[in-house]
């Protein structure tokens, strides 16, 4: 029996956060796009610890988690006795190692693929901000020869003001 699981990709970017200046996702939001309990995926998580590196995964603090919380806008995670487990992209991918069913393994490809379209956007967004800074650059120095150019004509009109008179020389008749 060959499954098909196909999710939104906006159901997973709306689950990706911005924690310690990374894009995590949490092992509860995970657990459910993989349809297995949060407890399995931590267990696994930690008899595979070895495999999850600091930068691929780290548990969040008290204060990250009420943060977290209130940004989710639910009173409780869910009566869990333990901080949550936040997972880089890095993360994500390695937990396709440790949860070894169908469904996680095409649930983790679209994750991937998710990730992967945001760091796209990112980089697009950079480089716009690049070529907006590049065109402030050449619009700032234009403006500043546009300012010598007319400082330039009030000179000129200043001297063909304060022009003295001078006696012509020549034939006189």
């Amino acid at each position: 029996m060959n499954e098909v699981v196909i999710i939104a990709e906006n159901l997973i970017s709306n689950k990706i956060y911005y924690i310690r200046n990374k894009k995590v996702m949490i092992d509860a939001d995970l657990a459910e796009l993989y349809a297995v309990e949060t407890k399995q995926l931590k267990r696994q998580v930690r008899r595979n610890i070895e495999r999850f590196s600091e930068d691929f995964m780290f548990e969040l603090t008290e204060v990250e988690s009420e943060i977290l919380r209130s940004q989710i806008g639910t009173s409780s995670w869910g009566g869990s006795r333990y901080l949550p487990m936040a997972f880089t992209e890095q993360g994500v991918a390695m937990l396709s190692s440790v949860l070894s069913s169908p469904t996680a393994i095409k649930v983790n490809i679209q994750i991937i693929r998710v990730f992967a379209k945001i760091r796209e956007v990112l980089a697009d967004t950079m480089n716009m901000k690049l070529e907006i800074e590049e065109i402030k650059k050449k619009v700032t120095n234009q403006n500043k020869n546009i300012e010598l150019v007319f400082s330039y004509l009030d000179e000129l009109i200043d001297k063909q003001d304060n022009k003295i008179e001078r006696t012509k020389i020549g034939f006189k008749k």
